[in-house]
């Protein structure tokens, strides 16, 4: 794979690298116009779809920071996203170009003070393993084997920098106004700050390991303090296969039904009982040993969940509320879904809305077990998202709904839930997180 020299860092540079990725897709739609008058108008759009994703990505992956940290995060919205853009983001995940060898060694004097072989008896800078905020090496140190995570060069400095620059796409994509918007995007700013720490990193992996290591079925790395800084993290090597690797190849629905266990299980009992949770799920954090544990990745992006939205929230998930209409409606006001400045038109829409929607997602927690592989319930969620994105009431109205922390909630259980569709989970036992 092509290695990579140099990152754009200033805010000038990261901005023109940018605009000129913004001006090849404004080629490709002339393109696509042409195309269009010859084919099929289904066959032009695909094609402009592949083209765009592309040159997105390749614009994305040279700046990498946060700027490739959204296409990660887009790459789960499998139900929002054209396929040919779910298919080139997810390589965000896991399989981005590298740092050069030579840059490595520069950025690891940088944020270490010594090389790589002054501190490890061997060190492989060539990356194993590429994503958006960093690499990892493989090393080792008294005869055993380390991951090495290196941060790239400027990406603490540049998030602001790059927020800044796909605030406007981020709003016209999801109808936020202007008004009360900042809160969102503070949140967002917050959280890949967080995830620039590795201090902050290395204590909250110690933290849910600790917490979670009585699950059955599931593997953490140790992390080392020593050979850490702000900037790097050294860990176990943990051997095993990516999980979305795993999930192509495998036809066992024995090992996929206890994989898909293990993954709930993790996750309900952060939410529940911990009140802290991983909310990063995408196939790139995990990985498969070769006797089917699951082994946990990389705690960057934890979500603290604060009482007075644990309660409403789940509260939504239940049966009862969602036939309750007066403790429904007062469910959304709690959860800044409804607004007391709305009017009747948007209260009527809102509340029908997010009925439909919370009648349809919140299906696997009010029954015994389910079928994540259930191809209809999956379709169901992919049709009612298309035909909201197409409702032209909606898009007359203020998309800004809801607490900030929905943005990771609803991130967690969307990247949750499509981790247990490509694994095929056909049996997850919804409270068996209660037993552990």
């Amino acid at each position: 794979m092509k290695t990579i020299d140099k990152i754009p860092i200033g805010k000038i540079q990261r901005a023109s690298k940018l605009v000129a990725t913004g001006a090849k897709v404004g080629v490709n739609y002339l393109k696509y116009y042409g195309d269009k008058l010859i084919n099929s108008e289904e066959e032009a759009k695909e094609r402009l779809n592949e083209s765009n994703a592309e040159d997105i990505y390749d614009g994305l992956k040279s700046l990498k920071g946060s700027a490739l940290k959204v296409a990660q995060m887009l790459s789960m919205e499998k139900n929002i996203l054209p396929r040919a853009y779910v298919e080139k983001f997810s390589l965000s995940q896991f399989s981005v170009p590298p740092l050069s060898p030579p840059l490595v060694i520069k950025t690891f004097k940088k944020y270490f003070g010594k090389a790589p072989s002054e501190i490890f008896d061997s060190f492989n800078s060539t990356s194993l393993n590429a994503a958006s905020i960093g690499q990892v090496h493989l090393a080792e140190k008294n005869g055993k084997k380390l991951a090495v995570k290196i941060q790239y060069p400027g990406v603490a400095e540049s998030i602001s920098t790059d927020l800044a620059l796909v605030k406007p796409i981020a709003m016209r994509m999801f109808n936020i106004t202007g008004k009360g918007s900042d809160k969102y995007f503070k949140e967002v700013e917050e959280k890949l700050t967080e995830e620039t720490n590795y201090l902050l990193e290395i204590k909250q992996s110690k933290e849910v390991s600790d917490a979670c290591r009585h699950l059955p079925n599931i593997l953490f790395p140790t992390y080392y303090d020593s050979l850490s800084s702000e900037r790097i993290i050294t860990m176990d090597w943990m051997q095993g296969e990516h999980l979305s690797e795993f999930t192509a190849r495998n036809t066992d629905l024995k090992t996929a039904n206890l994989l898909g266990q293990t993954l709930w299980d993790f996750y309900m009992f952060q939410i529940h009982e911990y009140r802290k949770v991983h909310a990063d799920p995408h196939p790139g954090n995990f990985l498969v040993s070769d006797d089917g544990k699951l082994i946990v990745l990389d705690f960057g992006c934890m979500k603290a969940i604060p009482e007075d939205f644990y309660i409403p929230y789940f509260e939504l998930a239940n049966k009862e509320t969602l036939n309750d209409s007066k403790m429904f409606m007062q469910k959304l006001y709690e959860l800044e879904i409804l607004r007391e400045d709305d009017s009747e038109e948007e209260i009527s829409f809102f509340s029908e809305m997010f009925h439909e929607l919370l009648g349809l997602f919140t299906t696997p927690f009010n029954v015994d077990t389910f079928d994540f592989s259930d191809e209809v319930f999956f379709g169901k969620i992919a049709a009612i998202g298309e035909r909201y994105a197409k409702n032209t009431q909606l898009r007359s109205m203020n998309g800004n709904r809801g607490s900030k922390h929905f943005i990771y909630m609803n991130r967690t259980f969307f990247g949750l839930y499509n981790l247990l569709h490509d694994l095929k989970a056909t049996e997850v036992k919804i409270n068996n997180f209660k037993n552990l």
